[in-house]
């Protein structure tokens, strides 16, 4: 196992966090998988036998029943093991059962924690933005959970550039705890984190999670072009995420990935890994699985490194548009980038003012 700082933190993480999101598979999330503590604890076990030492979880994974779950299998192993949990979501039918209120936010915290059967969560994560709530509030809140040893550190998961520099400078002007950390949907189809949040979290020192980093499934290799979605998929159980939003650019890609794989006695899901793993501020990606076949297999990315020409080859395959500001900002600025401009643009190839490429 590989170990990264996390942000600026001297917390080190495993490149690989486990995914909890299949267990106990209430509503909607049994589309996914309907794991029970049995099945969790082969899985957990074999993933700490691994050197995993991050498990990530959230309090409306099946309303309650995954941190559970995650408390019951954990057991004495918790006390060297991290967890990360989250709030925010919509948890009941009352008024005050979604958001980030002061009064939702610790009430959530310490449910979870009789969850979890811990003291302490190490990292606590605002699972999506809340317009509602000043930002002040939502801080101060989470500053107070520090402050009483409930949680470790915060962060942020799905919130836009401006959401968190909102968010950090209002912690910033009260003397409180900040985002050390957010959780993000990135994958070679979805690159549109780079465009301002991996360029934030290399500017303010933010650590990185990404959640689905295979796309639900998509870049395993295992779907095919023009073919119906493999039995067992999400995809065939009716889950509609992440969107596509070009179906050829994600064969394109997809086409790249088996080509790859085939020439490095490797799988589609290992190049995929491999190549988040070179991005910047990347702290660890939250795998999830049904099988242990699974979990060996993403493992497999961490001893893989790609050459110069297959990073190449995947970029070209997944690279997006540069919108404005940004292709302005490559024809004019290029020589004054910082490493935060670079976590974008090192990814496009050099162009001039006036040239030809159907990027610009």
């Amino acid at each position: 196992m590989k170990y990264n700082l996390l942000g600026n933190t001297g917390l080190k993480v495993s490149a690989i966090t486990m995914g909890t999101f299949s267990f106990g598979g209430e509503g909607p999330f049994g589309l996914v998988a309907n794991q029970g503590v049995k099945e969790a604890k082969r899985l957990t076990d074999l993933c700490i036998d691994h050197g995993v030492n991050l498990f990530d979880t959230a309090n409306m994974y099946s309303t309650g029943l995954s941190e559970e779950i995650v408390g019951e299998v954990l057991g004495d192993k918790s006390d060297h093991i991290l967890l990360t949990s989250k709030a925010r979501m919509r948890i009941g039918e009352g008024p005050n059962d979604e958001g980030v209120s002061r009064w939702h936010l610790i009430r959530e915290c310490e449910r979870s924690l009789k969850r979890l059967r811990r003291d302490h969560i190490d990292i606590y994560y605002m699972h999506e933005w809340d317009g509602t709530t000043a930002v002040e509030e939502k801080m101060a809140a989470l500053d107070t959970l520090v402050q009483q040893g409930k949680v470790r550190y915060v962060g942020c998961s799905n919130y836009s550039a401006w959401h968190i520099m909102k968010s950090q400078m209002a912690a910033q002007a009260a003397s409180g705890v900040k985002f050390s950390t957010q959780q993000i949907h990135y994958t070679l189809e979805a690159r549109e984190a780079e465009y301002e949040l991996l360029p934030l979290a290399v500017d303010q020192k933010l650590g990185v999670q990404v959640w689905s980093p295979l796309a639900a499934g998509l870049l395993t290799g295992k779907h095919k072009r023009g073919g119906a979605a493999p039995e067992g998929s999400r995809q065939a159980a009716g889950w509609n995420e992440p969107p596509i939003r070009d179906i050829e650019r994600l064969w394109k890609i997809v086409d790249c990935l088996v080509e790859i794989a085939h020439a490095r006695a490797a799988t589609p899901a290992q190049v995929a890994l491999a190549w988040l793993l070179t991005r910047p501020a990347i702290s660890s990606l939250v795998v999830g699985g049904r099988t242990e076949t699974q979990f060996t297999e993403n493992f497999g990315a961490l001893s893989l490194t790609l050459t110069e020409d297959e990073m190449t080859r995947l970029n070209d395959a997944s690279r997006l548009p540069l919108i404005y500001p940004y292709w302005h900002q490559h024809n004019f600025a290029l020589p004054r980038f910082g490493d935060a401009d670079k976590a974008l643009h090192d990814s496009y190839p050099d162009r001039h003012y006036g040239g030809e490429d159907p990027l610009i």
